[in-house]
């Protein structure tokens, strides 16, 4: 299934989750102070998305984003990631990362912490050359 406009998935003080209708989603992390509950609804909108559409790609923005949480992490990496790739099939993820080294280290330990996951991660500076990256993968 696709969209032939972007469609707003959720918002909240996390940031937001859009359908991109060239196939992929975003999620786009804001400033602000973050509830654990309102990052566990960004993760959960991605995954029922990505089966909802059958895409397998994410762009995520995080120039603006604060760092996970030790909580956060523990999460994402052993609940969320792999139910997600299992699931809902989820394979490339292009990272657009923050300038902040916290934001970057929180963010490197999740993408390092399960090598034996079938997915790919690909870090950016530039949200244009993320996504040219992201089109280009495919299963």
């Amino acid at each position: 299934m696709s969209t032939s406009t972007s469609a707003l998935l959720l918002h909240n003080m996390a940031g937001q989750v859009i359908a991109d209708p060239a196939g992929f989603l975003r999620l786009s992390w804001s400033k602000h102070p973050r509830a654990f509950d309102d990052t566990c609804a960004m993760f959960t909108t991605a995954a029922a998305a990505l089966q909802r559409y059958g895409w397998e790609r994410i762009l995520v923005n995080q120039l603006s984003m604060r760092p996970f949480t030790p909580q956060e992490q523990q999460w994402i990496s052993t609940v969320w990631l792999p139910n997600a790739v299992k699931e809902s099939h989820y394979r490339f993820g292009a990272v657009v990362v923050a300038s902040n080294l916290l934001t970057r280290l929180a963010t490197s330990y999740i993408t390092t912490s399960t090598p034996e996951l079938p997915l790919r991660y690909r870090s950016f500076d530039r949200e244009e050359t993320a996504i040219s990256w992201l089109l280009m993968q495919s299963s």
